[in-house]
């Protein structure tokens, strides 16, 4: 791989103290050197090594700014602020028109939490500093810390306005505007950057990101394709010009997006999932089938992978197949609230109530609060005869889901059952107060009680 002069110049000082170390000869360094390799060490996590390397340098440069504000900088990793901020003020009085004591102090002030504090520190910092760019940067991310984004963005956009390459302050203007929910505004904001910058992959990216966040999916399209023709392998470009033709319902091309992300990288479950849907939306059932048992191979923990087998032969009415699946994904995670719907509806299908039962029960336990999971639930139970357990998990929903009608109909049709009929008239008259129309519920689900002379004058009553 091509080094450049500063890469090469930073492999031979660090070969050398790691030389040193291990010979415990003494070599003279000068103070920039040892600045490179300890900022180095720091940022490749070696610690240890960075202390050393500082303790040397210190000794070899004593009087040295750049190596002190390094030392500020360790400080500050290893959280010792009351020790920076010591260091701060000694530097400042040694070279009070230093910007990068500025950037440090603002520093500490973020890490105590004052982010406006570290915010005018910074706007000092500004007046001193040629390195705007960093300076805009830094605001922008103390305003993101204390969540005031319209000035998060407005610095961000200072930023790139002075470094016109800083991906990173692209991503973060792009962040802000998602997170105002300005799409329109995004887009805007791409489309002037783009005239300026053309061959950004990323600004394209984006903007085909934002597209998509309006519904435009064919801008969104050429926005990706940009993208993809700026940097061919750009994997994240290929993936979103995959779901902009599958909201065009185009999935024959989705599937090509697709599939170029494979080649590029090793497979990713979440792409062939996506290739499984888009040959089920096709209705090429073989080849959606192996792609979704390819999902699950790549990720066996991807839950996705598994419901989208098991919904797919729940769609082709094979329920036993259905539940050789769902049984499969239940041994891998026991409780996934997902899995056990199916499960449930599955049985239900296959009139295994019993079974259904344990499943919705499941579901709940596991945190499926829906209303219809305690509607079935309640009819498997009552399908098996455990009406006042039935009863029970009606009136456990009624908490949650308050005055629905098709609760109050069941729990009335269930106590006139247990020939409770005072609960009974009741709850359908919370039923019939509800929702009247929806009276043939107890007609479908209990026709003994709707054939009760009682239930069919308090009907009619409510009705006159």
């Amino acid at each position: 791989m091509f080094m450049n002069d500063e890469d090469e110049n930073l492999g031979l000082s660090l070969s050398r103290f790691e030389s040193m170390l291990k010979t415990n000869k003494v070599l003279f360094f000068d103070s920039e050197e040892f600045e490179n390799i300890i900022l180095h060490y720091m940022d490749t996590g070696k610690l240890n090594l960075a202390k050393k390397a500082l303790k040397l340098a210190l000794e070899q440069h004593p009087n040295s700014i750049g190596l002190k504000l390094v030392q500020v900088e360790m400080l500050v990793f290893s959280e010792k602020l009351d020790q920076a901020e010591k260091l701060i003020q000694e530097i400042h009085r040694l070279d009070p028109k230093n910007e990068e004591v500025y950037i440090q102090q603002a520093s500490v002030y973020s890490k105590k939490g004052e982010h406006q504090k570290a915010i005018d520190t910074l706007n000092i910092a500004l007046e001193l500093t040629d390195d705007l760019a960093d300076v805009y940067s830094l605001i922008g991310m103390e305003y993101l810390y204390i969540d005031e984004l319209e000035n998060a963005k407005h610095y961000f956009i200072k930023c790139l306005e002075n470094d016109q390459e800083d991906q990173s302050a692209l991503y973060n203007i792009v962040y802000c505007y998602d997170f105002l929910d300005q799409p329109l505004e995004a887009i805007k904001f791409l489309n002037n950057f783009i005239d300026n910058e053309p061959y950004s992959e990323v600004a394209w990216h984006q903007l085909g990101r934002q597209y998509m966040n309006v519904k435009d999916y064919e801008k969104a399209v050429q926005a990706f394709d940009f993208a993809t023709i700026i940097d061919e392998h750009f994997i994240g470009a290929h993936l979103e010009k995959g779901k902009a033709y599958e909201s065009l319902k185009e999935y024959d091309k989705a599937i090509e997006s697709y599939t170029i992300t494979l080649e590029i990288d090793d497979a990713s479950s979440y792409v062939l999932l996506r290739i499984g849907t888009c040959y089920e939306a096709l209705e090429e059932n073989q080849k959606a089938l192996k792609y979704y048992l390819k999902t699950v191979h790549e990720d066996p923990l991807l839950d996705k992978g598994w419901i989208a087998i098991t919904d797919f032969y729940i769609k082709l009415g094979n329920f036993q197949r259905a539940l050789f699946y769902v049984n499969k994904a239940i041994g891998i995670d026991m409780q996934n609230k997902l899995y056990w719907r199916r499960y449930a509806v599955i049985n239900k299908e296959l009139n295994l109530f019993e079974e259904a039962a344990i499943g919705f029960e499941k579901a709940v336990e596991f945190g499926d609060l829906f209303l219809d999971t305690y509607l079935y639930w309640a009819d498997m139970l009552q399908y098996i005869g455990e009406f006042e357990i039935a009863i029970a998990k009606l009136l456990e929903a009624s908490e949650i889901h308050n005055e629905e009608y098709e609760i109050e109909y069941r729990l009335a049709g269930l106590y006139f059952i247990e020939e409770q009929n005072e609960k009974a008239l009741y709850h359908l008259t919370n039923a019939l107060h509800l929702n009247f129309k929806h009276h043939t519920i107890l007609e479908d689900h209990f026709p003994s009680v709707w054939e009760n002379p009682l239930v069919q004058n308090h009907i009619q009553k409510h009705k006159n």
